[in-house]
């Protein structure tokens, strides 16, 4: 989701490069959930908040020559970088579309809704998936992604890694921001009465020597630092960003961790 009253990390360049990161970190848990949740060759699936495309192009790749996706987003840099990208690849399944992720309404209805990382950043997401619920065919599927941020740990414990836990879960609340949401998904589809509803999450485990989520973390807490310490959650110092990527490698070497992500969430559920 890249609206710039919902969406606090922006589109700036490195905030474009952190999302790669990310994306690339979760393409598989991704594309499990997608396929659990049903979407399927041949379907007609809207991607909301689409960004540079990440999730537009998965669904490219399940729903075949014989689907199509449609990518809605407000930012025109995130919806030119994603164009651009589709162009290269040659996917003639997929086309991106201006607009607001929470309102667009297509004119030909869908087989599947998705909603991956968007609805951490909507205070009114209840009443968005009710519309778009009204986006779906008698049976379509509404599929939301979203993380469950708490659920980041180390084991052994390590002090940096449960610190920055705590001033990413606080600097995402403080931009209003809801950064377990994943936990309720399944919750909030029941409320909008969805039928068959189902949910569950996947967490990565990276080894001691697995540079992956030090350099997740070292990346959100750099894009999330204006809200941080804009909240008074803590100091620039603290943070140390010129130094934390290699602070958390060495940390984790030292205690020879494992390093647990945010679990990626997923639920799904019909339209009666």
């Amino acid at each position: 989701m890249t609206d710039d009253v919902a969406y606090v990390l922006g589109s700036s360049s490195p905030e474009i490069a952190r999302l790669d990161t990310q994306a690339a970190a979760i393409e598989s848990a991704t594309d499990l959930l997608l396929r659990r949740a049903g979407i399927e060759a041949g379907q007609r699936v809207l991607d909301l908040g689409t960004g540079p495309g990440h999730v537009a192009f998965a669904l490219s790749n399940i729903v075949g020559p014989g689907g199509s996706v449609v990518g809605v987003d407000q930012d025109q840099r995130m919806l030119a970088l994603a164009n651009a990208r589709r162009d290269e690849a040659g996917l003639g399944n997929v086309r991106f579309v201006e607009g607001d992720a929470r309102t667009y309404r297509d004119a030909e209805a869908f087989d599947a809704v998705v909603a991956r990382l968007l609805l951490m950043h909507l205070p009114d997401r209840g009443q968005v998936i009710k519309h778009h619920e009204g986006a779906l065919r008698r049976g379509g599927r509404m599929v939301l992604l979203d993380y469950d941020v708490g659920a980041c740990r180390a084991e052994p414990q390590i002090e940096l890694i449960s610190q920055l836990r705590e001033w990413v879960l606080a600097g995402l609340r403080a931009a209003n921001a809801d950064p377990t949401v994943g936990t309720r998904l399944a919750v909030l589809l029941r409320e909008a009465r969805f039928a068959d509803v189902a949910t569950m999450g996947v967490q990565d485990y990276h080894a001691p020597d697995d540079p992956r989520t030090a350099v997740m973390f070292a990346e959100v807490t750099r894009s999330l630092a204006p809200a941080i310490i804009g909240a008074g959650i803590a100091t620039e110092e603290e943070l140390g960003l010129d130094t934390l990527q290699d602070r958390i490698e060495r940390a984790q070497a030292a205690a020879d961790a494992v390093l647990l992500p945010p679990t990626v969430v997923a639920a799904w559920g019909v339209r009666r």
